[in-house]
């Protein structure tokens, strides 16, 4: 026999992937993670027995909760599946699945929508960030279709805000982790820097790149990809986050001026496969970076005056837009990050899983 899973399978940003309710899954952490790989269809390369779609981009899982902490409303847990490994990392963030927790959490009954717009406070647990998310939700329904477009996400959805409290810090052990705002790590200038995802930013020039090249031809690149695990390995002693050969973090960004109209141009590994656009946390890390004196970044992005500021994170499939507030008196102190996601409920179902892999009495 085999054990169902209610479960909604929904698209967060340019990320997808089954959502469940905490209280429907396994209490005990590697009973959790073996139903999450059957779920997901890991280790195989194609996923074909199970949900993954053959990506790290949605090779991905939501488990929401009600939260019993003052001034929450909301817990979220992320975790991220390979489709070729049989590893659970709950470890990092993901801001484009994040676009869907609220969406999930009105249409399970986890919180009751107002009329209009619902704004929720959500506790990220992987990294305790939170954040306060609003959606459209017009007659008390989630409203998904509207005129919001984010790149790397066909057509056209209802806008989804997120305003970040609090991100610098989120797995490293500050905003700047080695203490200074720029290094030389294994002969490469590199800004070591979390503000929501560890990140090591570095020109793409410094390691004989343009930062302009395809996804299909940075994916191809052995020689470079060999140079920037290297540099992952050494940037990720330094970032105090210990031995990260088997972890997804830091992500290494690759950055050259911008020739799209935007603030800067960006390509970004996760970290051994360049990915197709950007993670939300990713961007608003990129952002933080380019309004930081000495950086990697603020030498070569285009930004515009003022304390608050639109920075435009080009990338292979368009671009990804994020506001930074600096404090007016220190513009190194980094207060406000907001940005714009959409989601879309895709399925609603059950996650059926083998029997010997979870049978609840």
């Amino acid at each position: 026999m085999q054990t169902a899973i209610p479960c909604l399978f929904m698209r967060g940003g340019t990320s997808r992937g089954p959502f469940f309710k905490a209280s429907d899954m396994p209490a005990d952490v590697p009973t959790r993670d073996k139903v999450l790989l059957a779920v997901m269809g890991s280790p195989d390369r194609r996923q074909i027995d199970g949900l993954g779609g053959a990506h790290p981009l949605t090779s991905k899982v939501g488990i929401v909760s009600k939260s019993e902490r003052p001034g929450v409303d909301l817990v979220f847990l992320f975790a991220q599946l390979q489709p070729d490994k049989d590893t659970v990392d709950t470890t990092p963030n993901c801001g484009n699945m994040l676009a869907a927790v609220v969406p999930f959490a009105i249409e399970t009954g986890l919180i009751q929508p107002a009329d209009g717009t619902t704004t929720a406070r959500v506790l990220t647990l992987n990294t305790d960030m939170q954040c306060d998310i609003t959606v459209q939700t017009p007659g008390r329904h989630v409203e998904y279709e509207g005129s919001a477009r984010i790149d790397g996400a066909p057509g056209t959805s209802a806008p989804i805000t997120i305003s970040f409290l609090d991100t610098a810090g989120s797995v490293a052990p500050g905003l700047l982790p080695t203490g200074h705002v720029r290094d030389r790590i294994d002969g490469v200038d590199v800004t070591c820097i979390d503000n929501g995802m560890p990140l090591v930013i570095f020109a793409a020039e410094a390691v004989g790149r343009t930062g302009y090249e395809s996804v299909e031809q940075l994916n191809a690149d052995t020689e470079l990809k060999s140079r920037i695990e290297r540099l992952r390995i050494a940037c990720g002693h330094a970032m105090q986050l210990g031995d990260v050969t088997a972890k997804n973090y830091p992500k290494m960004t690759l950055v050259a001026a911008p020739r799209s109209g935007g603030s800067i141009c960006t390509r970004s590994f996760i970290p051994h496969v360049c990915h197709d656009a950007i993670g939300v946390l990713a961007a608003v890390t990129v952002a933080t970076a380019c309004v930081l004196e000495g950086s990697t970044a603020k030498g070569i992005a285009s930004l515009p005056p003022g304390h608050i500021k639109k920075v435009s994170v080009e990338h292979p499939t368009g671009e990804f837009s994020v506001e930074i507030e600096v404090d007016a008196k220190n513009p190194q102190n980094v207060t406000r990050a907001a940005l714009l996601r959409t989601a879309r409920l895709l399925m609603r179902g059950e996650a059926m899983v083998p029997g010997s892999v979870w049978a609840p009495r």
